[in-house]
């Protein structure tokens, strides 16, 4: 339903008011090419582009307002024109006002980390679903706003604010009792405000490790950022689909921020671990983790407590700390025990691109992973080098204009894993390809370019030579990419699939 501009726009610091109009607005949009007759328009400053070029475009497509930071050229009759200290901040407080505060009206757990997340959002919202709740989820891979999960086709982790409370009031408007959202650091931070007027119930953090410093600056306010999504659970006392639930934390207890993280919010903060020598209250932990091609058995024990067999169908060790920070998260919120909840992990499904075996008929095995990080790295390569009897060939890039200190870092825990590794491109964006595949090279010196290093920019050709090389019971693996939809260059960008070019590519092979 349209609403008056006057009747949401308060939720703004307006500096400057030109038009005298209280127009109906029907919806909002930062990118003029979204806009539709009856929108508002933010005008946001860019890191190429200043967004006020762009607003006589959104009022030729029908803008009625404009929010925006600086002097414009020309001011049109009948729009209301909104000068605010900062456009993107203006863009969480408005929206939650737009749509009546959908957080408001659900239960919302938030996912933080860096490498996990989006398994983890999705673990949540499948055993929210499998505990008979009507739930939706926001995450990088996909989101499901109450009905059918539909596939994100941005590579963004956390939506603007406009699109945030938007699928939440979506969410609202279905019936949904919960909410799950992957919640990025550059969410999280001030600097964009992303999430700053969701109402968060229930956090949880995986891991915090080196990443995202060219957003940043040091990895202390990386930390500090991720940290804001626990300090947000201290703004109201209860679980809103619960009166007699307190709003709660979840942490790996095994990354060193845990502590920082507990100490983030005056909350209840409960913890899981794979380190089953400890035994601390308010801790779950998966002892005896045993991997196979397709999940882990393991046992869930709280401290000082018995052991709940469980299992999981989810390729990767790592999968076990996931599908645990899941579980914990669910019954807290919906006050049930963990172990009661335990028998629906089976039924659990992975994320695509997060693990996806690739299968042709081929004699060797091919994953498929999002994958990018060192930390990652570290977390896939060991228990996958452990299991595999034949070689493991790894492909993979870096982002560019992203954190430079990685690249070496990702070459040399590759190299140490993999008998043969293939760089390819990821997204260069503004960067030459081969410049930065070689600065990911430089991390692997022992490794001879063409025979246990190759450099291929062109990455669906790199996949070609990964799979010639290939022999009966070798790995393949096929990092950075997952579920992304393009490869994006300087000055294009390129649609692409990994998942499809891989099924692609091992048909070629075939006589």
């Amino acid at each position: 339903m349209p609403k008056t501009l006057s009747s949401f726009i308060g939720a703004a610091k307006i500096l400057e008011r030109r038009g005298s109009a209280d127009p109906a607005v029907t919806g909002l949009a930062y990118d003029s090419r979204k806009v539709e007759p009856g929108f508002l328009f933010f005008a946001l400053p860019g890191l190429h582009v200043d967004g006020a070029r762009f607003v006589p475009m959104a009022v030729a497509k029908g803008a009625v307002a404009v929010v925006h930071e600086g002097e414009l050229p020309s001011y049109d009759d009948g729009v209301a024109y909104l000068r605010v200290q900062s456009a993107r901040l203006a863009m969480s407080p408005v929206a939650a006002a737009f749509h009546d505060d959908p957080s408001g009206s659900l239960a919302v757990i938030g996912v933080t980390g860096t490498e996990g997340k989006s398994t983890t959002v999705s673990l949540v919202f499948q055993l929210l679903r499998l505990a008979g709740k009507r739930a939706g989820f926001i995450s990088t891979v996909e989101y499901c706003a109450g009905d059918g999960v539909i596939a994100n086709p941005e590579h963004q982790t956390t939506p603007e604010a406009v699109t945030i409370h938007q699928r939440l009031a979506e969410m609202r408007d279905n019936g949904c009792e919960f909410a799950v959202i992957e919640s990025s650091s550059h969410g999280l931070s001030e600097k964009t405000g992303r999430l700053a007027d969701v109402r968060f119930d229930a956090g949880i953090m995986t891991n915090v490790t080196h990443e995202h410093l060219e957003f940043h600056g040091t990895h202390e306010r990386y930390k500090s950022d991720k940290a804001n999504l626990f300090r947000a659970l201290d703004l109201h006392a209860h679980v809103k689909a619960g009166k007699s639930v307190p709003s709660f934390g979840v942490v790996n207890d095994d990354d060193p921020a845990a502590e920082y993280f507990r100490q983030a919010t005056k909350k209840p903060v409960y913890r899981y671990s794979t380190s089953c020598s400890a035994d601390f209250p308010g801790t779950w932990y998966a002892c005896g983790v045993t991997a196979d091609a397709a999940g882990a058995d393991f046992s869930i024990r709280e401290a000082q407590g018995p052991k709940t067999p469980a299992r999981i169908n989810l390729p990767g060790a790592f999968n076990v700390k996931n599908a645990l920070a899941a579980l914990i998260a669910v019954a807290k919120i919906l006050g049930r025990p963990v172990g009661e909840l335990a028998p629906l992990l089976p039924r659990l499904t992975p994320v695509r691109g997060r693990m996806t075996v690739i299968d042709e008929g081929q004699d060797f095995e091919v994953l498929v992973d999002y994958a990018h990080t060192p930390s990652s790295f570290r977390e896939i390569f060991p228990p996958l080098r452990s299991r595999v009897k034949g070689r493991v060939i790894s492909l993979f890039g870096s982002g560019g204009e992203r954190d430079t200190l990685k690249r070496p870092e990702q070459g040399r825990i590759a190299a140490d894993y993999s008998d043969v590794v293939i760089l390819a491109d990821e997204d260069p964006r503004g960067e030459d390809p081969m410049t930065l595949l070689e600065e990911i090279a430089a991390g692997c010196p022992e490794k001879k370019k063409g025979e246990g290093l190759f450099l291929i920019p062109d990455r669906p050709a790199a996949i070609r030579k990964a799979f010639s090389l290939a022999k009966k019971g070798d790995l393949v693996l096929l990092l950075g990419k997952g579920h992304e939809n393009s490869i994006i260059y300087r000055d294009h960008t390129v649609p692409y699939d990994e998942i499809a070019e891989a099924h692609a590519a091992l048909k070629e092979l075939k006589p």
